[in-house]
């Protein structure tokens, strides 16, 4: 069983380039998208030609903003959207899917912006998600992809120290938070296989970035430990284009 999760940044303007060509070619039983940045019925109508997959879409009260979608071949028993908590919901940041052996979440983890200005929500973003996934693995096992917005290590960006408790998506508060996803219970795939690699999802469009390979890894596909021995491989696949992330995927046993 193959699994993909990519951050699209706008899913009608990558539905205009070759996202749908190299979809096919990786043919995963589960797409999992972020910043789909369209309503509900936008998402769908710019998805129509994935005949195959069950589309289910989760969009921001405000339009054009963040969203998240589940592309899956196999109908889930159920689905989740959001996590419960008012302050949390209004942005289309998360889809629960349940299967017969485990629950796969998407997320679109809140950015803490320019100057830092949402870090502070965004620690509280941290715990009450944390809470929603354990309260769901206490049913079965999860599966949690998605765009979680921060570097975990030095390893998981290209120039840590300029970076360190200055920008989003690598201060202390943010690493706190994934180190809470990681002693919850949750193994980080790409790291369990690939202890030492350095490999990025995100390159800013400014200077370059992409091309020098000056990036980020903030793309993740985290599961229960009772999940980690069925997990085969975690890659991340710098050679497709269309976004400032690339995908991530996991193939399970």
């Amino acid at each position: 069983m193959k699994l993909v999760s990519f951050n699209v940044n706008g899913i009608r303007a990558i539905m205009k380039k070759d996202f749908q060509t190299d979809m096919e070619e990786l043919n995963p039983d589960i797409l999992c998208l972020q910043e789909t940045k369209a309503q509900d019925d936008q998402v769908k109508e710019a998805l129509t030609p994935f005949t195959d997959y069950h589309i289910i879409a989760n969009s921001a009260v405000k339009k054009g903003y963040s969203g998240t979608a589940i592309l899956s071949k196999e109908k889930p028993l159920d689905v989740i959207y959001d996590i419960g908590v008012e302050e949390h919901d209004q942005e289309g940041r998360v889809i629960a899917a349940e299967y017969k052996d485990f629950f796969v979440v998407v997320v679109y983890v809140p950015n803490s912006g320019s100057a830092l200005k949402r870090l502070d929500y965004r620690t509280t973003w941290d715990a009450s998600f944390l809470k929603f996934l354990k309260e769901l693995e206490a049913k079965k096992p999860v599966i949690v992809c998605g765009d979680f917005n921060v570097a975990h290590r030095e390893i998981d960006l290209a120039r840590p120290k300029a970076n360190y408790d200055k920008h989003a998506g690598f201060t202390q508060k943010e690493i706190d938070g994934m180190d809470a996803f990681i002693n919850a219970g949750f193994i980080d795939t790409f790291r369990y296989f690939n202890p030492d690699e350095v490999k990025y999802s995100w390159w800013s469009y400014r200077g370059g970035a992409r091309s020098r390979n000056v990036g980020w890894r903030i793309d993740y596909f985290l599961v229960s430990k009772t999940l980690k021995d069925q997990v085969k491989s975690a890659e991340i696949l710098n050679d497709i284009m269309g976004s400032d992330h690339c995908p991530v995927m996991i193939e399970l046993k």
